[in-house]
């Protein structure tokens, strides 16, 4: 089914999930550092009731060091909580291969513990004769482990990739990320590996059978990883605009990577999601209306105008993302993804999501 819209909810989100499957880069944290507000976010959510699962596609460490790192920004996680790529890689190699075959690692050595925990054996030669090649993220790949990969992958090793993210989230950018160099090994072969990571199958059957999840919320910060997972799961996903993703993505973004919900960070799981008014030719969320002007889209401000009997409403209209709702709706039920235009009110909000403003 076409979606449309971005959908209302009018409960928190905390109250209508028993599990937050949590993007890690980007949503929880960037590089090093937590996103601002996350550990209350969390903490907030835990006491209502809601569980996590710390999902990455970064196979670079292990559950144990991620759950370090989440400890060490004040969140309360737990090692089991944390679920990876490297974990869904290893689950299927071992579905494939017989105990005990040896697999060349491309990555790092928490991959290779994870594929050690699968009852597989680890290699780092092609001239050990491996039947599976298993390629993840790391900041030491090398070119000599690239061409043991593929040597071994021309010989008919079964090649899994813990994910094709082509870039990872970084304090300076985005940075390469293992999808690139999993292209070089693709374009040298000619080969196409099986992928384990988002938004494939696999993880997201992952996180259901270690968290235990009844109704899941998929929150992430890319739209061809996080909520193309969710979508082909069939789970409801929030966007944060915390990462990667841009306004710009959200409203160019194809039928299968299209949230059900939107916030500009984690602390959308703690509050309501307003529904869209929705009429002829235009659209309408909190203080915004969006309508068609062409190829373009209009926003302006719908906030009553100043009065003595209600002075506040000399406030500059609120909530970014309220606006982006109906720039979303319209933008996808007509498929304009170019220009948008706005009131002198909305000048600053379209500033502020990065879009580009016309006359």
């Amino acid at each position: 089914m076409t979606i449309r819209s971005l959908q209302a909810s009018y409960r928190p989100l905390v109250d209508e999930h028993d599990v937050a499957l949590l993007d890690l880069d980007g949503v929880v944290y960037v590089g090093a550092d937590a996103v601002p507000g996350v550990p209350g976010v969390l903490a907030a959510a835990a006491a209502a009731g809601m569980r996590f699962g710390f999902v990455t596609n970064n196979a670079a460490r292990t559950p144990h060091q991620v759950g370090e790192h989440l400890r060490d920004l004040g969140i309360a996680a737990l090692d089991d909580e944390v679920i990876t790529s490297s974990q869904a890689a290893g689950r299927m190699l071992a579905d494939r291969l017989p105990a005990g075959s040896p697999v060349l690692i491309v990555g790092t050595a928490a991959l290779a513990e994870e594929v050690e925990g699968a009852g597989l054996r680890a290699v780092w030669s092609a001239t050990d004769e491996p039947a599976g090649v298993v390629q993840g993220y790391s900041p030491e790949l090398s070119w000599a482990m690239l061409a043991e990969a593929c040597v071994a992958i021309r010989a008919g090793a079964f090649w899994v990739a813990t994910n094709t993210d082509s870039t990872l989230p970084s304090p300076r950018g985005p940075l390469p990320g293992n999808g690139s160099f999993v292209q070089v090994v693709a374009r040298t072969t000619g080969a196409a590996p099986v992928v384990a990571g988002k938004p494939e199958p696999a993880m997201h059957a992952e996180c259901v059978l270690r968290t235990g999840a009844v109704r899941p919320l998929v929150v992430g910060d890319r739209l061809d990883t996080d909520i193309e997972g969710a979508c082909r799961a069939g789970v409801p996903s929030l966007l944060v605009l915390s990462g990667l993703a841009q306004a710009v993505d959200l409203l160019s973004a194809a039928v299968g990577q299209r949230p059900t919900f939107l916030a500009a960070d984690l602390g959308g799981i703690l509050v309501r999601h307003p529904g869209i008014d929705r009429s002829d030719g235009s659209a309408r969320c909190g203080d915004w209306e969006v309508t068609r002007r062409g190829d373009s889209l209009l926003l302006v401000s719908v906030r009553d105008a100043p009065s003595p009997d209600r002075p506040e409403a000399a406030e500059p209209p609120g909530d970014d993302c309220d606006a982006l709702r109906a720039l979303a709706h319209l933008a996808w039920e007509n498929e304009i993804t170019s220009t948008v235009a706005g009131d002198q009110a909305a000048v600053a909000v379209l500033a502020r999501l990065g879009l580009a403003t016309g006359d």
